[in-house]
């Protein structure tokens, strides 16, 4: 067979004297799916969280809908508020413990002040990892820039997944290409792994004949879970060989990166290119350990400064802190909005959420959570105003974002619904 230019379709079977024979992958099919690939551009997801919160009453505007006044942060990144939705009276339901609270930002696993033996649930990037991650070669990145080694990121299991903290590292992993011994190594690695995973579910398959009815649904589970990781060995295999994307080193990398606003810039530059060269689609970044920043008029912690407890000096302070922060967050939005895709632009393609497990760090509660919304190609530019007193579930927004990917679950831990409000362009 000779084909020039032929675009075969995957299921293409060869017919004759009554057999029909299922074609294996050929360079010819590539044009065909990639034409079709072409079709659904990709949506992503990309979430900030924020251990102190902001001071709700320089955030949140105080008119609804979409002709309100500009709070004072607002009116610093007014030029983006068109791309963005905020949302003010929501947080997750039964959900209560000050600084606790902060594992659950992207879970809304419930949690009580005196409960002793909380676990966590699988966090919103993940499960979003687990049904898509495997198309790039990097299903989720899960970082840091506050040097306190936590991540808002959690298994199924309700294990917290390590961050990567530097800047520099995450850049190399994601754009510098591996020394061919290297790659030797992982690939024999990946293999290993594969084959320590077959062997273990041989063994498994052959005790399940002797257990009872719970122990076997406990195995089946088992054999999902096997089933899911020999496809992430098999889907990283395959990832180990392929050229990774060229690209120039940020700026921000080639200055003295420490902890704070620098870092934080730094590790902004680099997840928007590896959002630009789709090397993943689903990014967390945690961020605000409390520690001192280096900023004009700024003398006190963060910490310190958010349980601020209505003094003016620490509030005049925290504010130049917190309009930073918010600078460098609307600074990676507009770089995401300059990038043109087949589809518009990349921030059409991806949702951006700004979020913190506290309303009031203050008084440590989790009540009335700051959430800046953007990108996704939903209909922003207002502000979603709920009861301040009777919050409205932010995990709606989270099976808002779930359905937008084209994961239509039923619900995502607390939720009700589909976020009110919240409507596609």
């Amino acid at each position: 067979m000779k084909f020039t230019n032929t675009k075969l379709d995957r299921r293409t079977v060869l017919r004759g004297s009554g057999l029909a024979v299922g074609l294996p992958f050929l360079d010819a099919m590539v044009p065909a799916i990639a034409s079709a690939a072409e079709t659904e551009a990709p949506r992503r997801f990309v979430s900030f969280s924020l251990g102190l919160g902001l001071h709700g009453p320089n955030l949140f505007p105080k008119q609804s809908g979409f002709n309100y006044t500009p709070s004072p942060y607002l009116a610093e990144i007014a030029d983006i508020l068109p791309e963005m939705t905020v949302c003010s009276g929501v947080s997750h339901p039964q959900v209560a413990g000050g600084h606790r609270a902060e594992g659950t930002i992207l879970t809304a696993a419930p949690l009580s002040r005196s409960d002793a033996n909380f676990r966590n649930s699988v966090s919103l990037d993940q499960l979003m990892a687990k049904h898509l991650g495997d198309q790039t070669r990097f299903p989720s990145l899960v970082l840091n820039a506050s040097g306190d080694n936590s991540s808002p990121s959690y298994t199924e299991n309700g294990a917290m997944i390590p961050p990567e903290m530097s800047p520099l590292r995450l850049f190399e992993q994601l754009f510098v290409a591996d020394a061919p011994a290297v790659r030797k190594q992982d690939s024999a690695r990946m293999r290993h792994g594969r084959r320590v995973m077959d062997l273990v579910a041989e063994e498994a398959k052959s005790l399940q004949r002797t257990l009872g009815a719970g122990d076997r649904d406990k195995l089946d589970n088992y054999f999902t879970a096997v089933n899911e990781l020999e496809k992430r060995l098999a889907a990283n295999q395959a990832w180990i060989n392929r050229p990774k994307p060229q690209v120039g080193k940020p700026e921000s990398l080639a200055q003295s990166v420490s902890d704070g606003i620098e870092k934080q810039r730094a590790m902004f530059d680099v997840m928007a290119l590896a959002l630009q060269t789709d090397s993943t689609r689903f990014i967390t970044l945690h961020l605000g350990n409390g520690g001192k920043v280096e900023l004009d008029g700024v003398t006190e912690a963060h910490h310190a400064l958010s349980h601020h407890g209505q003094d003016e000096q620490k509030l005049r302070q925290l504010a130049i802190l917190e309009n930073a922060l918010l600078a460098e967050w609307a600074d990676f939005v507009r770089k995401l909005k300059t990038v043109q895709e087949s589809s518009g632009t990349l921030l059409d393609q991806t949702m951006v959420l700004l979020t913190s497990n506290l309303g009031n760090a203050s008084s440590h509660d989790n009540k009335n959570m700051p959430v800046l919304f953007a990108g996704g190609g939903f209909k922003h530019g207002q502000h979603l105003a709920f009861d301040t007193k009777n919050n409205y579930p932010l995990p709606n927004l989270y099976l808002s974002a779930l359905h937008r990917l084209g994961l239509h679950h039923d619900r995502f831990s607390t939720s009700t619904s589909t976020m009110t409000g919240l409507e596609l362009a």
